[in-house]
């Protein structure tokens, strides 16, 4: 092999000129067609094989109900529930009719369906507490039917102080709905008027979310072949957001999230701060090649040979590939940072060569001779590394692995032609200065001196990092990977313990009703299930009896409801002889009122109205009866519910629940545990013991998961045996490639103990740093091991070493500039291959020498 790469540097420099020439032209060809044919798969879904049987699962119910995908949610949170709806559907309107950057906008809860016939979706107990609950509230409800105004509710409360002074009534359970009326006579009385909630204060409008939010659903218009395709219907959105007066006045907000909210800030946080840290990088990159070689000469050519390897690893990758995922865009990083490995190996031998030959053409031929070899290894070594993905389901990383190993094949093939080509046009001049680090003569003494105790200690060493390798959590949770500051995922984190808004639900698909009403009962009683919703939730199977609840309800509360006549006008006179008669009812039953009760208040805030002017009091008066209009016919809508069929159940919760072919689609929301990687998995082992079919977000990320780590173990065991091949090739001996892989495993050991103290997890994005580690802990062994074959007994003291560190300098910045991501993903990967390295020159400079010290070198095999 050696004398084929002295012909191949030596026909380089005999034809420099033309080669440089043509690799020139190559750049520009693949340049120009990566421009054009490379793009972005923003999808994080794609990043798996499809032929995975949950992936399968995922594109199949994707096809059933695709309204569920590439969506944009909104979530509008106001100071009362009628706030909320009034905003909500003032927002829907408008986006509506943006066409230019959605699709469609719907409002889940907004549906007629929940009006009208809501009750009946509530179980025979719970419908009863709630009429029990309006039957007690009829002596207010009556008064308020007959004049919604202030007046009447003044009325109202006047009923209930007469209950109190007559029949000491127990009012304790109207205290919070009479805390609320205080609070909201107080603020009228301050000039601050707020409105009344009457959902809060009736209680009647159960079938409503309750903690007082509404979704708002959009498919945007998405931009094709760029890092954020949501991000102007996003901003659409916010700027049609803060137009709202309720949310000017600081009475509703709107928060966003979804999918393509969740995908747009992950791929912007890639990009934010690209330019800076570029520079930085490169910087640093020049730094080290200046502090190693010491020349431009020699700096230039090391640096066009790295643009043009880069841009022939781009034109493959946009030929073989095409796009470019979350993962597979960290190739750039990752291939200046390894294969400017090889040209600084080169270039420091060159230097060492030129001691003995100073003509640089001989150099050249004894630099091949000498170094070529150790390259081609390195190179070899760290390609496997990358292409043991390249077969594993995992797409995202395989398709990296694909790219840099490559790459890592491209990077050898310049640095062995187009570098001796460029060294001989720039033609560096012959430098004297020793190469050896400054430190490196007594390192390996040190290292030679107590070889026995190093190797002791890397055997305690050896031991932490087993345990450590054996307790490393691995983090299945693809959210953990994104900035938990960012505006969709605070929103996504408050919407976790709705059971209804949980990321983490399961999806089942029953085959008709009787058979989801049957599956539903059995999850429903699993600890770890907190609710089950399903197509048969909107077909209660006991209607009969909960009809008669309600025809009861209706004849004891309708008559109330629906009064006759007109009252007369509300005018400040009216409201001051309301307050008065109040006042007085408050105050003949003062005596049997508790000390703490709320009717004492609403006497306070009374007595400020009723001095107040006359504007003040019409503005309480729109304050307390702003809502209450729509919430008597809502509650007179509730109680005349119809009976529910599936051929009359509205088409927009069919779309939702059941498919085309009338299966019916069940949703399933874990309890609070299931926050955790342990509780998720809990969870799906629990429904899918029932339901071995199930599917849904929840399943996905076990599932994910369990495929990333069967992916790096496959990767790992051909990583291994293809770099096994690969030294028993090179070396043609079996103790020494023992050695080499010996040292990989002391850096694996190594990394799995940093990792461990560092607090770090295994997650999708960093684990391509793992069986990277192997390819790069053997680009840096192999040089001191055939170093050593070769008789050389000064490792850390020796050229390679230093190559070997400024190596692992240029490396580190590379790396760095990854640990630097403002996506945490990128940053997690970029971390462990610091660690990483950083346990590979722990290995390759204090236990390899110690190693080789207390070995005697094989001979050379013939």
């Amino acid at each position: 092999m050696t004398g084929w790469l002295i012909r191949i540097v030596d026909a380089s420099r005999r034809h420099a000129m033309a080669l440089v020439l043509a690799f020139a032209v190559l750049t520009a060809v693949c340049t120009c067609y990566a421009a054009g044919h490379l793009g972005i798969d923003s999808d994080t879904d794609h990043m798996f094989a499809t032929s995975l049987p949950w992936r399968q699962h995922q594109l199949a119910f994707g096809r059933e109900f695709p309204q569920f995908d590439n969506l944009l949610v909104a979530v509008v949170r106001g100071a009362t529930p009628e706030e909320t709806d009034q905003a909500a559907a003032a927002l829907a309107t408008t986006l509506r009719a943006d066409r230019q950057h959605f699709h469609d906008v719907t409002r889940p809860d907004a549906d007629p369906f929940f009006r009208h016939e809501g009750l009946l979706l509530l179980g025979p107990d719970d419908l009863a507490t709630l009429l029990d609950s309006l039957m007690a509230a009829q002596p207010l409800l009556g008064p308020l039917a007959s004049d919604p105004s202030a007046r009447g509710l003044l009325q109202g409360v006047s009923l209930m102080a007469e209950g109190v002074r007559i029949e000491h009534a127990d009012l304790s359970a109207y205290n919070t709905a009479l805390r609320q009326l205080q609070q909201v006579l107080e603020h009228a009385a301050a000039g601050q008027p707020e409105p009344l909630s009457w959902q809060s204060l009736l209680g009647s409008d159960i079938t409503r979310q309750t903690d007082n939010m509404r979704l708002l659903l959009m498919h945007p218009v998405l931009e094709a072949d760029s890092l954020q395709p949501g991000l102007a219907a996003t901003q659409a959105l916010e700027h049609a957001s803060a137009a709202l007066p309720s949310v000017r006045s600081g009475r509703v907000r709107v928060n966003y999230t979804g999918s393509v909210a969740l995908s747009d800030v992950q791929f912007g946080a890639l990009t934010e701060g690209i330019v800076a840290s570029t520079l930085v990088s490169l910087a640093l990159l020049a730094l080290w090649l200046y502090l190693a070689l010491r020349s431009w000469r020699l700096i230039v050519p090391i640096l066009l040979t790295l643009l043009v390897g880069f841009a022939l690893t781009i034109g493959f990758a946009a030929l073989a590939i095409g796009t470019l995922n979350l993962i597979s865009v960290a190739f750039a990083v990752l291939f200046v940072g390894l294969a400017v490995d090889f040209a600084i190996q080169f270039a420091v031998r060159l230097r060492e060569e030129r001691l003995h030959q100073p003509a640089l053409a001989d150099a050249l031929s004894g630099t091949a001779r000498a170094a070529g070899a150790q390259i081609a290894v390195a190179a070899v070594a760290i390609a496997c590394g990358f292409l043991a993905f390249a077969p594993t389901a995992f797409v995202g990383v395989a398709e990296l692995g694909l790219i840099a190993g490559v790459g890592m094949g491209l990077a050898l093939l310049c640095t062995l032609s187009l570098l001796p080509a460029l060294l001989w046009l720039f033609q560096p001049r012959d430098q004297n200065r020793d190469l050896a680090l400054p430190f490196g003569v007594a390192w390996d003494a040190l290292l030679q001196r107590h070889r026995i105790a190093v190797l002791g200690l890397f055997a305690v060493l050896t031991v932490a990092g087993t345990v450590a390798a054996a307790r490393m959590p691995f983090d299945a949770n693809p959210l953990h990977t994104q900035n938990p500051d960012s505006e969709p995922m605070r929103t996504l984190y408050s919407l976790a313990g709705n059971p209804a808004t949980n990321p983490f639900n399961i999806d089942i698909m029953a085959p008709d009703l009787a058979h989801a009403r049957a599956l539903g009962d059995r999850l429903a009683h699993l600890p770890e299930v907190s609710s089950v919703i399903s197509g048969a939730t909107f077909v209660p199977a006991d209607q009969p009896a909960q009809l008669d609840q309600l025809q009861q309800a209706q004849d004891l509360l309708l008559p109330s409801l629906d009064p006759e006549g007109q009252p007369p006008a509300v005018t400040p006179a009216a409201l001051h002889a309301a307050i008065a008669d109040t006042r007085d009812a408050i105050a003949r039953a003062s005596i049997s009122l508790p000390a703490d009760s709320p009717l004492r208040g609403i006497d306070a805030a009374l007595l400020q109205l009723n001095g107040a002017p006359d504007t003040r009091l019409l503005a309480m008066n729109e304050a307390v009866t702003r809502f209450l209009p729509d919430e008597l016919a809502s509650l007179r809508d509730a109680l005349n519910a119809a009976p529910v069929t599936l051929q009359n159940l509205p088409a927009s919760i069919r779309r939702d629940w059941f498919a085309a072919d009338g299966r019916v689609h069940m949703q399933v929301s874990p309890t609070a545990a299931a926050h955790d990687t342990a509780g998720l998995h809990r969870f799906v082992n629990a429904v899918q013991a029932i339901a071995p079919d199930a599917g849904g977000p929840a399943v996905t990320t076990i599932a994910s998961a369990d495929t990333i780590m069967h992916a790096f173990l496959q990767a790992a065991v051909l990583a291994t045996l293809a770099i096994a091949v690969v030294l028993l090739i090179a070396l043609r001996h079996l103790r020494d490639t023992g050695i080499v892989l010996l040292t990989l495993t002391m850096s694996g050991l190594l990394t799995a103990l940093l990792a461990q103290l560092a607090g770090m997890a295994i997650n999708y994005a960093n684990i391509i740093a793992l069986p990277l580690l192997l390819g790069v802990g053997v680009s840096f062994n192999v040089y001191f091991v055939m170093n050593w074959r070769a008789g050389i007994r000064q490792f850390v003291g020796s050229a390679s070493a230093r190559a070997v560190l400024f190596s692992a300098l240029t490396t580190g910045t590379a790396f760095g500039s990854l640990a630097l991501s403002h996506d945490r993903g990128m940053a997690s990967m970029g971390s462990l291959l610091l660690l990483s390295l950083v346990a590979v020159l722990l290995a390759t400079f204090a236990f390899l020498p110690a190693l080789l010290y207390t070995l005697a070198p094989a001979r050379k095999a013939r």
